[in-house]
């Protein structure tokens, strides 16, 4: 494991590589207690980097080195320095064959990077710095070699063997062993070499390209879980006919395989060819996954395919650029799961996470930009700020051109830079120079981190017939950069009158189009526009479509917001309006006396709401969410968060209790028995059964009592089953809960994902999920510390989720974090550092909470042998602020 002291890498300070290889020869020998590793690589010197006398330098962690050749001569040790992290040859001709034998120890390797046992099987995880844990390698991203893999391993116990390409070779070996060679003929970055061997299952389909060519796809699972794969592998295929329709990408290769592991840090991961899935991100089946899983995997699923071209066609220079990958990416996915279902759920979605969590990481210790200036563990800086908030990096630049001038850049950017590793910069030029708009200011929200700030004030002169709306922005201070520039923001607006009908927006007396959208583009520190022709002063529809992700503040009263719920044809800002009603209506009641009233407009939009069948039931079902406490302590200055909690539950409390009769009737207009189906409708009705199920939960309602009995009995899939389960579990009826807690497990102890599902219900749960029911879950017998999927659905969901439990005002909340984070950082560093995120924002909350939650970083600050990973998120947290 790396222990050298951390050090911080900056991009002022990239060079290109001294040294490139052109093709790399692995030959992988897999036993049981350990693996041999022989690498042959082709290594020439770098004509573009002007280092001549370079020393050849190779990264390597936690590796035995067995032999080390030099154009077939074996090197004494008199001849290289190995550093351990490092292997340097200080005197290389200038064209040369390298051969390096390493010894690994996959089955001890806890922290999943590079080459790991899971459940049996031997896998790999490269990203991003994986690869020098399997051999010593320049382990960069824009070093792109092609790969021949040959995998040899027992044959009864490893009786599949992958990796990257098409296999070219197969045969068996002596003591019962076989091999298969694998063939990559495209050049790619080491991070997203793969390798898989074990006993699993094949599940076959085709696919066949629009150019004629056929796909075979194979998809690669344990026994046990071959009946989950039918909806991973029809959303690849939709995937794969939707990058072609919309972007022009064929597939590349004869074969595209998927493999499930149950022990992986991330979602999954887009290796060539080889896919490698989080098991929770790709196996579904109707009794085992949600709706909310199924719509996850899809989306993950075609993530990971689009990043064929999107990342491994063409992939990033440096670990800096690593959101033109992934933010290009998560943009392409987000498309596609809006055309799969409905566009405004998804855009609700989208923006729910952005303004809860990343726009939170923007105001946090560690915000940066969406391509970062510096970095100690690149590990810690896959974040939403990299993934989400670049989306729409490229979401805005695609509203700023347009769709046929953004299709004609990306195709500019494909054709420019295939086989390439490149930067944000050239993905910038390349829309640039297909659409002949200059996007030089544009580039600053790639350069400056925070998130911009949009007050906005109005004035309507009826003389005048002139409505004028000024815009002020400011971008706030974060570390290391202050006094931000004016960044180029899309804002997309419309004007509503008396009857809710849309106005024509002319911005002269002499324009006389009847566009009632559009989108102003903010440029400067203060911008002024005015709409001309209106007869009324209109109420304002702002950031229509969240066409950037930005806070507006605007003196909306209630009574607009109310109008805007009803009448706004941006369905997005429909919602938002109700999000704005409902927090405006909580944050007055925080630290409020009791008799204080909850507002009644507010009761009556619910009430509208509830018993709407006319509107769109997808938007209904997400309208009908009240704020979630992390968005409403992320909207506080310092936040109570006892008082929050407490607030958001008495409005829960007067809604449930003003609509009892509502909801009864919405449950039974909605809950439908009989076998699944998954599509948008269907996905609607079922989330307005569980809502309005749960809130007559919330107030202990005898009736709802006996529906949730009984759709949990006679649920024929999970998303029934576990919505009544949840429903009971946040309810007063004790001897309900904890009955069905143990008939559910009793019946699904034997899925790991259906396992996770049960930690999470209760550790997220204010009404059961104590701190002492948390410790007894880590002492249950389906817990795994090994398991990162198992220590995010007991340890992250109850300080992620559970946030009055865990911001406790005693501090246990606290203290428990701090300690399994120091006891995960032994054994997985990336874990480990994901989980102090909770307590990194501690000068945010009220002195009654910032104490306890400075000590515990402190606590885990001072962890002898502190991770690298863990090391930086603390060391920033506890940083004074510049």
């Amino acid at each position: 494991m790396r222990t050298s002291q951390p050090t911080t890498i900056y991009l002022s300070e990239y060079q290109v590589p001294a040294f490139l290889v052109d093709h790399v020869d692995l030959r992988f020998e897999l036993f049981e207690d350990g693996a041999r590793v022989h690498s042959v690589l082709d290594i020439r010197r770098n004509t573009e980097a002007g280092r001549d006398q370079a020393a050849l330098e190779l990264d390597g962690d936690s590796l035995t080195l067995e032999r080390l050749q030099l154009d077939g001569r074996t090197l004494g040790e008199d001849e290289y320095d190995n550093q351990g992290e490092r292997l340097v040859i200080a005197r290389v001709p200038d064209q040369f064959q390298l051969t390096v034998v390493t010894w690994i120890e996959p089955q001890n390797n806890t922290r999943l990077e590079g080459l790991y046992k899971s459940s049996g099987m031997f896998c790999t995880q490269c990203e991003a710095e994986g690869f020098r844990c399997i051999t010593y390698y320049p382990d960069r991203p824009d070093v792109m070699a092609r790969f021949r893999t040959r995998v040899e391993a027992d044959k009864h116990h490893y009786p599949v063997l992958l990796s990257n390409g098409n296999d070219v070779e197969r045969g068996d070996l002596a003591d019962g062993r076989h091999f298969v060679t694998w063939e990559d003929p495209f050049p790619k970055p080491c991070y997203l070499f793969a390798l898989v061997a074990g006993d699993l299952t094949e599940k076959r389909d085709h696919y066949t390209t629009q150019s004629g060519r056929g796909i075979d796809l194979r998809m690669y699972v344990e026994p046990r879980n071959a009946d989950k794969c039918d909806h991973a592998m029809d959303s690849l295929k939709r995937a794969m006919r939707w990058d072609e329709e919309v972007y022009g990408r064929e597939y590349d290769l004869d074969i595209f395989m998927i493999v499930a592991v149950d022990d992986f840090n991330m979602g999954a991961m887009e290796n060539k060819g080889l896919n490698i899935f989080n098991s929770s991100c790709v196996l579904a089946s109707p009794d085992t996954a949600t709706d909310v899983a199924f719509e996850r995997i899809e989306s993950i699923v075609a993530h990971e395919y689009f990043h064929n071209w999107s990342g491994n066609r063409v992939t990033c220079r440096d670990w800096f650029q690593l959101s033109l990958k992934e933010g290009f990416t998560v943009f392409r996915d987000s498309e596609f799961s809006s055309d799969m279902g409905s566009a405004t759920v998804k855009r609700i979605e989208d923006a729910t996470l952005l303004r809860t969590a990343q726009f939170a990481e923007d105001a946090g210790p560690m915000a940066h930009p969406v391509r970062p200036a510096s970095y100690m563990e690149i590990s810690n800086f896959y974040t939403l700020t990299i993934y989400e908030k670049g989306s729409e990096v490229v979401r805005m630049i695609r509203t700023l051109l347009g769709p046929e001038l953004f299709r004609k850049g990306s195709d500019l950017y494909f054709e420019r830079h295939d086989g390439q590793a490149v930067t944000t910069d050239d993905f910038v030029q390349a829309m640039e120079d297909a659409s002949g708009r200059d996007l030089g200011q544009f580039r600053l929200w790639y350069e400056q981190a925070g998130t911009p700030e949009l007050t906005v004030r109005d004035d309507y002169d009826a003389g005048r017939q002139v409505y004028s709306l000024t815009i002020e922005q400011r971008i706030p201070d974060t570390p290391g950069q202050r006094n931000k520039k004016p960044q180029h923001i899309p804002f997309g607006i419309g004007l509503l009158d008396s009857n809710g009908k849309d106005l024509s927006l002319r911005l002269s007396a002499g324009d006389h189009s009847h566009l009632t959208e559009r989108v102003l583009e903010l440029t400067g520190e203060l911008q002024t526009f005015e709409f001309h022709g209106l007869a009324e002063r209109p109420v304002p529809s702002l950031l229509r479509g969240f066409s950037a992700p930005v806070r507006v503040f605007y003196p909306w009263t209630r009574d607009q917001l109310m109008f805007l719920m009803s009448h706004d044809s941006d369905g997005f800002n429909r919602w938002d309006a109700g999000q704005r009603l409902a927090v405006d209506v909580i944050s007055s009641l925080v630290g409020a006396p009791a008799e204080a009233e909850v507002e009644p407009r507010l009761l009556t939009a619910y009430r509208h709401l509830v018993s709407d069948t006319e509107l769109d039931q997808a938007l209904v079902a997400k309208m009908l969410q009240l704020p979630s406490e992390a968005y409403l302590i992320e909207l506080t200055a310092e936040a109570d968060v006892q008082a929050i909690h407490a607030a958001r539950n008495r409005v829960l409390q007067e809604v449930a209790d003003t609509l009892r009769d509502e909801l009864v009737a919405c449950y039974h207009r909605n809950h439908q028995s009989g076998d699944y189906t998954y599509n948008s409708s269907a996905i609607a009705r079922r989330a307005l059964a569980n809502t309005a199920l749960a809130w007559l939960l919330h107030i202990n309602d005898e009736e709802g009592r006996e529906l949730a009995l009984r759709q949990f009995k006679d649920a024929s899939h999970m998303t029934d089953q576990a919505g009544a389960l949840r429903a009971l579990v946040n309810s007063d009826f004790e001897a309900d809960r904890d009955r069905v807690l143990a008939d559910f497990f009793r019946q699904w102890r034997e899925d790991p994902q259906v396992v996770e599902q049960w930690f999470s219900v209760q550790t997220a749960s204010p009404r059961c999920g104590d701190l002492e029911r948390v410790r007894a879950l880590l002492e249950h017998e389906a817990f795994d510390w090994k398991n990162p999927n198992k220590v995010r659905a007991v340890i992250g969901a109850f300080a992620g989720q559970n946030l009055a439990r865990f911001h406790a005002p005693d501090g246990s909340g606290y203290r428990f974090l701090a300690q399994q984070i120091c006891r995960l950082d032994d054994s997985n560093p990336q874990i480990a550092a994901r989980l102090v995120s909770p307590l990194t924002r501690w000068r945010k909350f009220a002195p009654q909470y910032r104490d306890g939650m400075k000590a515990a970083l402190e606590t885990v600050r001072d962890k002898a042998g502190l991770s690298r990973d863990v090391y930086e998120v603390v060391h920033k947290s506890l940083a004074e602020p510049a």
